[in-house]
């Protein structure tokens, strides 16, 4: 999608700090952190949001969380939430298929 911030970022137009890639994903730290590390890991492909993906690539939707442990490793955490929010009410802001990668604090039950 021509306005698709993510989409951007993917395609090397807007600049992100990308911290892992793979044929299908990329991963690069959320600008608006909400814990020591916070990563954002998304399909090179555009869908709007996780169940979109799930059913349009289901391993596309499957790298996405092998690519979020890959990233949870490499900044040593063992212990790692990874959220998508699907749904302008569920927070979501970029319609563009999203995995947060979130580690480096405690992490409460129930979030939000």
């Amino acid at each position: 999608m021509e306005d698709c911030l993510f989409c951007k970022i993917v395609s090397g137009e807007i600049p992100g700090e990308v911290v892992h890639t793979t044929e299908r994903t990329v991963a690069f730290r959320d600008i608006n952190a909400q814990a020591p590390t916070h990563v954002l890991v998304v399909p090179k492909a555009h869908h709007a949001n996780a169940a979109e993906l799930a059913a349009a690539d289901p391993q596309a939707s499957a790298e996405l969380v092998l690519t979020a442990a890959a990233v949870a490793t490499a900044e040593g955490y063992d212990d790692y939430r990874l959220v998508y929010n699907t749904g302008a009410g569920a927070g979501q802001s970029v319609f563009h298929t999203h995995l947060h990668v979130l580690a480096g604090r405690p992490l409460t039950w129930p979030p939000g």
